[in-house]
């Protein structure tokens, strides 16, 4: 009992004071230009910038299929976010509403069965920036590793901020620079500065910034909890261990973390729910379902 308050403990240390933000790249500010007029008054100009987002993001998986770099996986990142916001702003286009929707009834279709394997229910999270953190802090009041009352996107994210920054050697090599491979300290191959560093962990304790497999790592790490990941994909199980051994570990294993994580199936795009074990009102409902099909 007492390395697991010592763990948490050092968790909650009282947080650093991070540099101001470093200037962006020119590709974040043509992003930034291009989503600010989204919310013009015009339609005209919506229309457009909205081509352009969608036609920059198909250039980008192009180029992202033959580049593994940080930078290209941060970028690729934020315009499949510009994209799902700019889907909203685009002329009605009928083939593309139908493509988009029998990927999300095939995503839905795809979680769902393996939730029923492991005997879960999805438990729906706010899709407001902080879903993968409150939903991590969901399960870990179901696991009592945290008591309800602490149980909020607030803690995780102080969590995931405070081991990142402890642990620098562990995160900076796999984040991209925010100002570019050539800008002012950027270190080799666009990888984030000491000083992006700290404003990245600022990011996640202070604002709504959505979360990914870093934050995940760093959470199963903070509290010595495997995260696993449900998804519609290959593999439909993503193993997140405090060791850093990916995909190591058994699906079924009851002491651990599950969240579902979903690329089509809410209008903002990317949104992480947490699972909870199946009611018995569920696995009936299940059973005449099985019986009737």
């Amino acid at each position: 009992m007492g390395s697991r308050k010592n763990k948490l403990r050092k968790a909650f240390s009282p947080p650093f004071q991070a540099s101001p933000p470093p200037e962006s790249n020119d590709d974040s500010a043509l992003l930034d230009d291009l989503m600010s007029q989204l919310d013009s008054e015009n339609q005209t100009v919506q229309g457009e910038s909205a081509q352009v987002i969608q036609e920059i993001q198909m250039n980008r998986e192009i180029d992202n299929s033959k580049k593994k770099d940080s930078k290209s996986r941060y970028m690729a990142r934020q315009m499949r976010k510009a994209a799902a916001l700019a889907e909203s702003h685009s002329p009605s286009n009928p083939e593309a509403e139908a493509r988009l929707a029998q990927e999300a009834k095939d995503e839905e279709t795809n979680i769902k069965r393996i939730c029923d394997e492991l005997n879960v229910q999805i438990h729906e999270i706010n899709p407001d920036g902080h879903c993968l953190y409150s939903a991590i802090a969901d399960q870990l009041a179901l696991l009592s590793i945290l008591p309800p009352e602490q149980a909020t996107h607030a803690t995780t994210r102080l969590a995931a901020c405070n081991y990142m920054y402890s642990h620098p050697d562990d995160f900076i090599p796999f984040l991209p620079s925010t100002s570019g491979e050539d800008g002012p300290g950027a270190l080799n191959a666009g990888i984030i500065s000491p000083k992006e560093f700290e404003y990245y962990c600022q990011a996640i304790r202070d604002t709504a910034e959505w979360g990914g497999e870093p934050e995940i790592l760093a959470l199963s790490r903070a509290f010595n909890v495997p995260i696993h990941v449900i998804q519609s994909g290959k593999p439909p199980v993503v193993i997140h261990n405090p060791t850093g051994t990916p995909n190591d570990g058994d699906i079924r294993d009851k002491r651990v973390v599950r969240i579902s994580y979903h690329r089509r199936m809410y209008g903002l795009g990317e949104h992480y729910n947490s699972l909870r074990p199946q009611s018995k009102i569920s696995n009936l409902s299940h059973s005449i379902q099985n019986m009737l099909s």
